[in-house]
Formats: C-alpha cells, structure tokens, sequence
C-alpha cells in the first residue's frame, strides 16, 4: 500500500492540496476511524518520534464502564448522609469483548509496522499487563532487538476490588523500546520530578529540585468522580502519558497512538505542544475524541468500508 503525506487524506479519493509550513502546524493532528493495521501500512516511514500503544490485554472479559449520576429522590435505591435518599441515573455505559485466540499474531502485524514509522531517534511504549506482556517481551526483542529494550515501565496502582486468594494484582507493564539504543532522545531535564524519600541525606539543592522517577511509578488511575473522567472502559491518566511524552519528544514532534481509545495521548501530547495521530476501529472511542479534542486543530478521517466495530483499547 502506498505511503502518503500526513498532510493529505489518507483515504480520499481527491487528496488535499499541498500545505504551506504555517499550516501544518496548525492543522497537522488527525485521528482515523478504522482498522488501524490498515491506517499503519499508510502513514510515512521513519516519521513519529514516539510511538505509544495499549492494546487489549486479552483478560478473556467482557470490559464494561457505567458512568452513573446520583440525584436526590425521597423514594430513591440509595442512601447518603444523615439518611438522605438519592437515585441513580446511568449516563453512559460501554462495553467490549477483551478475547483474542492469537493474540501475538494480532500483535505483530501492528508492531512491524509500529518500527517502521517510528524515527530513526524515537521511542516506543507498548502498554500490557501480567497476562500477556512476557510473551510480547520476546515479540519486540525479535522486531526491534534485544539490545534496543530500555526498560519495563511498573505502573502501579491502589484502587479497585482486592483478591482475598492471591496478592492483589494492582500494576500495569509498560516495554520501552527504541529504534537505535546509539541515537535515541531522552530528554530527563523535562521530566517531572519526584521527592527523595530522605531529603536530609542529599544536598538541599538536589531536595529542592527532587529526583529522577525510576523505572517504578506510583500514579492513580483516572478517577471514576473526577474531571479527567472519560466514561470510556480503558482510560489511562493523562500523568503518565505527560511523563512518556516529555521524555521521548521534542515540541513540534509527531506522537502516533494507534489503539487511541478515549484519546488520552493526543490530549496529552497537544498540551505539551507535539502533534499527534490517533487511531481507533470504535465509533463510541471516537464520540469521545471529537468532544475531548475538539475539530479546530484536528482533522477526523474514517477508513472506507469501516463499520462500527468493538474497541480496540
């Protein structure tokens, strides 16, 4: 399939016209509504300087989110403070099928094309959980070389329903790659920095400035009350994307997402100045998207023949 310009419509039958430069910056963000293998054999090679990605984590589950509204009701199914009675009202609810019988294979198409748009200095994040992320180790050491891993990235968490069988399983997995171990960017004077657990054993200068996070980062998840709140099953909060972002890029760099899902990355990366790509095969993924992101500095494209389809992320 034939790569084009970012700045034309990928799937349009009359591409756009050449852009001028002041343009570009303005309107180069775009998200796809589609089967993003599809979009993926599309965009230019060796282009985004960083490539983040959280596809399903095959949990065998169907993944739900009901966002509900409670309001004050005399005859109401639940109580408050000092006895008030209040009702529920769903607002949203989506669900999808989290099942894939060849899960690395669906995996690997996307990750070979992930490689080749990725710039020559960029940067990686493949975003799994205990589940599958052992297998997909071996997977990206095969596509991008064992010597260009860089970390595992420990998102931990506290919220959530506990075990009473096991040790609660409250961690995401996150591999780092990047396409040349002798040239990528990583920029740690950008990064937001954490307090040393005892200051008084470092100058205070360096207390005052904080560390470096490590490869472990304690961070909540986007909260089911607060404003970052979505509705959308898979949601990651926008501190860890700020955090991979700054690190990995540039102002003015290209940021691709291609299981975008409520669009965090693309939010994440606009408030930082980078531009973005964003793809998902989700009508309701990209409802939420056109309300996040808006339509001024964002094009929105649906791949021909795409029908509403399951979430990818």
């Amino acid at each position: 399939m034939e790569e084009v310009s970012l700045q034309t419509q990928l799937f349009a039958a009359d591409p756009e016209p050449t852009v001028t430069a002041k343009e570009r910056a303005r309107e180069a963000d775009r998200v796809y509504l589609g089967d993003n293998l599809e979009v993926l054999q599309k965009l230019p090679s060796d282009h985004f300087q960083m490539v983040y990605v959280d596809p399903p984590f095959n949990t065998g589950k169907v993944q739900k989110r009901i966002s509900i509204k409670t309001v004050r009701d005399a005859a109401g199914d639940r109580t408050g403070f000092k006895g008030a009675r209040y009702s529920s009202e769903v607002q949203s609810a989506h669900q999808y099928w989290d099942i894939h019988e060849d899960y690395l294979g669906f995996l690997e198409a996307r990750l070979l094309e992930a490689r080749r748009v990725l710039h020559p200095t960029g940067t990686m994040y493949l975003h799994l959980d205990y589940r599958e992320v052992h297998y997909a180790k071996v997977l990206m050491d095969e596509i991008f070389g064992r010597e260009n891993f860089l970390n595992e990235i420990i998102w931990a968490y506290d919220y959530g329903a506990r075990s009473t069988k096991k040790w609660p399983a409250k961690h995401d997995n996150i591999l780092v790659y990047v396409r040349d171990v002798d040239r990528y960017l990583f920029d740690e004077s950008e990064v937001d920095r954490e307090p040393y657990m005892a200051p008084g054993l470092v100058t205070p200068e360096k207390a005052a400035r904080g560390k470096l996070p490590t490869d472990v980062w304690w961070h909540t998840i986007v909260s089911p009350t607060g404003r970052e709140k979505t509705g959308y099953p898979t949601q990651k909060p926008l501190g860890i994307l700020r955090r991979m972002i700054t690190a990995s890029t540039r102002p003015g760099d290209w940021v691709l997402d291609f299981f975008a899902g409520s669009g965090s990355t693309g939010h994440a990366a606009r408030e930082l100045g980078r531009h973005f790509v964003l793809v998902d095969n989700s009508p309701v993924a990209l409802d939420i998207m056109r309300e996040r992101l808006g339509a001024d500095n964002t094009a929105y494209e649906t791949v021909p023949g795409t029908e509403p389809g399951q979430p990818e992320s």
